[in-house]
């Protein structure tokens, strides 16, 4: 039987073609449809997307405000500059060495650093040198070298010599305040940097839009301070001359209205803000509010209007006030040996009795004595708001032990910053009103309009009358009988009071070998007072009483200050005042 074949017929090839014609029709229309869709319903849309892909933001760097002294001194300005940089991809390479050697030369930078950067391929961003002056770009700019370029940006300049280092601070490299004012006021002296959109072509080069601003930049604030930039200068140089003279290892030195405005405010040791990474952190702390120390007695002042003001004594009353006196275990001496006096208030302050202080501040009691201490500012913030701020230690009379009423009435047991102490006799110079310390006087906008700083929160410590017979004891402090002749100055009457204390040895946490701190802070004319300087030494060698070591910078600053800042003598004469009472 032979075998079965399979056979197929064929289709009909008509109906395959038809079929494949339906299949490409289909096709077409969705292609069709979809070009429509891409050209014509969503063009717009696509056309955005597209150009999206080719649009970048840059950021348009804003100036920011100027530190300025009362007196509109720049203290700190920021100046315009460039950053030069160079695209790799632009550099061709025929040109390549003559680049190299051009920009190596003209900053003074390695060969093959600048080389390795112009070669850096595919990056399109290498920075060569910042801080280029704009004179030194344009010259650089002429010589058209391709794939060279620069952005503005802007650095921050600190005039040679203000003597304010400590207390402006400084900026980071992104132009942001880090220490000082310029941390403390950054958000009005920084602005807001603007945006702008460029379309970056083919090649990479930015191609700037007639409509691409984004956003305006804003200008920061310049605020001005109630500084004076001359007194700050003297004062600076003033106290670094004393204290490397005395090999004293820190000082400060306030310089200030009866109404709060701080005119100088200086310390040591200092820094160059034109050489921020050659200091260290103690350098740039600002010690006129870091370092707390016990006042001596320059609180005394405290101690006798807290007395006055609650009727408990007067000026004239006396007291019978031996060398030393006995409180539980601790003996508490004068500074100097001397009979048994009958001494005024008046000779307590005057000459600087810590026996007869200790007398006025029993009267007063502890709990008085503490009132009055922080109605005066003590172990409270001043107000300033720098940083590193030390606001001192004065616990609560719950807390005192035995001594602790005696050693406080004459400054020993509490401690308090450079400011706070000046404040207490800003207080009774200005007839007794306390006015919270301040340094910014406004701020000054783009439109050159000058808005004043809020006023200083006022409050009234002690009476009139006291203040002007706690001026009069000051007074007499500087006269023949006093502690501090040295602080006269001719033609004026001048007002003070000397301290010197023991400090701490930090390693140990005892006296012993902790060395002094001297200080001498006073205020002049003494009937009409216009300035308080505030002087104080930590640390000096060999010359360490106040009247000895602090009152000449004193002397030499409150001189500088009376006569630059036109200040005239009263022309009256200081009245009798009985220190003894067989005087």
């Amino acid at each position: 039987m032979p075998p079965l074949r399979r056979t197929f017929r064929r289709g009909d090839p008509q109906r395959r073609i038809r079929l494949a014609g339906v299949l490409m029709t289909v096709v077409l229309v969705l292609f069709a449809g979809r070009l429509i869709q891409i050209q014509g319903i969503d063009a717009a849309t696509y056309a955005s997307e597209a150009a999206d892909l080719r649009l970048s933001t840059i950021t348009i760097p804003t100036t920011r405000g100027q530190i300025t002294d009362v007196n509109g001194n720049a203290l700190a300005l920021s100046t315009e500059v460039r950053t030069v940089f160079v695209d790799p991809v632009d550099v061709p390479d025929d040109q390549r060495a003559k680049i190299i050697g051009e920009l190596s030369e003209r900053f003074d930078l390695d060969r093959d650093e600048v080389a390795a950067k112009v070669g850096a391929e595919p990056s399109r961003y290498e920075v060569i040198a910042k801080n280029v002056s704009p004179a030194e770009w344009t010259e650089l700019d002429g010589l058209g070298l391709p794939g060279v370029g620069a952005l503005t940006d802007y650095k921050r300049v600190y005039p040679e010599e203000t003597g304010a280092a400590d207390l402006i601070g400084f900026t980071g490299s992104d132009g942001r305040g880090l220490e000082g004012l310029e941390g403390v006021l950054d958000d009005t002296l920084a602005g807001e940097p603007g945006e702008h959109q460029v379309e970056i072509g083919v090649s990479g080069t930015q191609i700037p839009m007639a409509k691409g601003l984004v956003k305006e930049p804003v200008a920061g604030k310049d605020v001005r301070l109630t500084l004076d930039q001359d007194v700050q200068w003297h004062a600076q140089q003033a106290l670094a001359e004393r204290a490397e003279e005395l090999d004293a290892e820190s000082g400060s030195v306030i310089v200030m209205r009866p109404t709060g405005e701080i005119v100088a405010m200086a310390d040591y040791p200092t820094y160059s803000p034109s050489d921020i990474e050659g200091s260290d952190r103690e350098d740039r702390s600002n010690g006129a509010v870091a370092e707390a120390f016990e006042p001596g007695s320059t609180n005394k002042v405290i101690t006798a209007a807290g007395a006055l003001e609650e009727g408990l004594t007067t000026p004239e009353t006396v007291y019978t006030v031996p060398y030393s006196i006995q409180r539980y275990d601790q003996t508490f001496k004068d500074s100097h040996q001397h009979e048994t006096q009958r001494m005024t208030l008046n000779g307590i302050i005057a000459q600087s009795s810590n026996v007869g202080t200790i007398q006025v501040g029993e009267q007063l009691g502890a709990e008085s004595l503490y009132d009055y201490l922080g109605k005066f500012g003590f172990g409270k913030p001043t107000g300033l708001d720098l940083p590193g701020e030390n606001a001192g230690i004065l616990t609560d009379p719950d807390d005192w032990w035995g001594t602790q009423l005696p050693s406080i009435s004459f400054g020993h047991g509490l401690s308090v910053n450079a400011v706070q102490m000046a404040s207490v006799y800003a207080t009774i110079a200005n007839g007794g009103v306390r006015a919270e310390p301040t340094l910014v006087a406004g701020t000054v906008g783009e439109d050159k309009e000058f808005t004043p700083a809020e006023e200083p929160r006022q409050e009234r410590v002690i009476s009139a009358g006291t203040a002007g017979e706690i001026q009069l004891m000051l007074e007499a402090v500087t006269g023949d009988e006093g502690t501090a002749a040295e602080a006269r100055i001719p033609g004026y009457r001048v007002a003070g009071k000397t301290g010197t204390a023991n400090r701490v040895d930090p390693e140990t946490g005892e006296y012993e070998g902790g060395g002094y701190t001297s200080t001498f802070v006073g205020f002049a004319p003494a009937d009409a007072p216009e300035l308080i300087v505030q002087v104080v030494l930590h640390g000096p060698e060999g010359t360490y009483h106040g009247g000895e070591a602090a009152t000449p910078v004193f002397t030499d600053i409150m001189s500088f200050g009376l006569k630059t800042m036109k200040i005239p003598p009263t022309d009256t004469e200081p009245p009798n005042i009985r220190l003894f009472e067989d005087k």
